[in-house]
């Protein structure tokens, strides 16, 4: 049976639309860039039903969320205040449970940098920053947003088939749902914005920083000939630089653990089950 799903709109500008599913310790999810509040768990209800309180949004200019106000912008800053809103309002206080695949583990980890005492854990799925903003990395994302301004959809999807190396086993999974991603966005000349914006900012200044997190983790890799836009080396990375991380990914030639949501959230659901067992 699926759990009640209690949507809301969160202001002031910019509004954020989310959603609240099940009831028990709460747990927070952010996406990643160009994607929406569903691509974390895609659409498992798993976490619900194994009685965990599951608040999910969409950033700004993403998904139903409203565009950032005039001269906000789309970086870290922005992202990490709009968590601080999501939490304070959805969970309110008390420890919870914070996870982000991508950009959406970058804030994750700022949220947590800021606000240690306040999570029983944290899950950073296909983490890419790792310190360093790569000029080609940057001309990559600004040809991504001209593609998305001058041809929607399909001019998206064409530059991701064309510039990102896919293998040819996963190229058809690839593009179906980053085609279903960009129809779900409500407005695309902000998400444009955002491809531009959010690469050139940094979440936190070094892996260095990491080291002072206690916080229980889990760091959930995918192999590069699968998605090599999250590169395995920079999951590793994480899970060395965080003192209480252990790192999970999904057997070599296999589906990403990342795209599978039923096995994502279980793994999630042990997780979070052994942290608050360590904690009581």
């Amino acid at each position: 049976m699926a759990a009640e799903v209690r949507p809301f709109a969160l202001g002031p500008s910019p509004t954020l639309r989310g959603e609240v599913a099940g009831e028990g310790t709460p747990v927070v999810l952010c996406h990643g860039i160009t994607a929406t509040r569903r691509y974390v768990l895609h659409g498992s209800n798993a976490l619900p039903r194994a009685g965990y309180t599951v608040v999910t949004y969409d950033a700004r200019g993403h998904g139903e969320s409203d565009p950032a106000p005039v001269g906000e912008g789309y970086g870290y800053p922005g992202l990490i205040d709009d968590l601080e809103r999501v939490v304070n309002t959805e969970v309110g206080d008390g420890t919870f449970f914070l996870g982000g695949h991508s950009m959406g583990a970058h804030t994750a980890v700022a949220y947590a940098l800021r606000h240690p005492q306040r999570l029983a854990g944290l899950a950073l799925i296909g983490p890419v920053y790792t310190g360093a903003i790569e000029p080609a990395s940057l001309d990559y994302w600004d040809g991504l947003a001209a593609a998305l301004e001058a041809g929607g959809p399909d001019g998206f999807v064409a530059y991701i088939d064309a510039e990102q190396g896919i293998d040819p086993r996963w190229r058809d999974s690839v593009l179906r749902f980053t085609r279903e991603r960009l129809l779900a966005q409500r407005h695309p000349e902000a998400l444009a914005e955002a491809l531009r914006e959010v690469p050139r900012s940094r979440p936190f200044g070094s892996m260095d920083e990491l080291r002072s997190l206690e916080v229980p983790t889990l760091v959930v890799a995918s192999n590069d000939d699968a998605d090599p836009g999250h590169p395995y080396e920079a999951a590793v990375a994480y899970a060395e630089a965080l003192p209480a991380a252990r790192l999970l990914s999904e057997e070599p030639g296999q589906s990403p653990l990342a795209w599978q949501g039923g096995k994502l959230s279980r793994a999630l659901a042990a997780f979070y089950a052994e942290a608050l067992s360590s904690a009581r």
